[in-house]
């Protein structure tokens, strides 16, 4: 199974805050790989293993967070290389690009093109919600 990254702004990241977020969006029993965050500590109903970036440990046996760093390098250099600047009002719309882009990053861009065609049908933002 190829893993999807689902990603969205959070205001804080405590442990209420990113335990919810995974309570609401992994299905139960799955495995859930983190660094060492004190907020990941303690999270039930998933098989959870941590490796300890505040000590230099970056893998673990099968246990890294590699993959979802390198969504968040590919968010930071669209940030600085081409956006220069996301709004919060709008932080959401520029995580969604980069997770669908993500998504995507292994297929040609004929392949690529077709998706973002079809995620886009039906979908429109008029200027005025965007400027308001």
């Amino acid at each position: 199974m190829v893993a999807r990254v689902k990603a969205k702004p959070v205001r804080f990241t405590d442990a209420c805050t990113l335990q919810g977020a995974i309570q609401q969006n992994v299905e139960v029993g799955s495995k859930v790989y983190t660094d060492d965050h004190r907020a990941y500590a303690g999270l039930r109903d998933f098989s959870h293993e941590t490796v300890k970036h505040s000590v230099g440990e970056y893998v673990k046996g099968e246990t890294h967070t590699n993959g979802i760093e390198s969504f968040w390098s590919l968010l930071k250099r669209g940030y600085y290389g081409t956006h220069h600047y996301m709004s919060e009002k709008h932080l959401h719309r520029y995580v969604s690009e980069f997770a669908n882009r993500h998504g995507v990053r292994k297929l040609d861009t004929e392949n690529q093109m077709e998706a973002l065609a079809r995620d886009m049908e039906g979908k429109r933002l008029l200027y005025t919600e965007l400027v308001q």
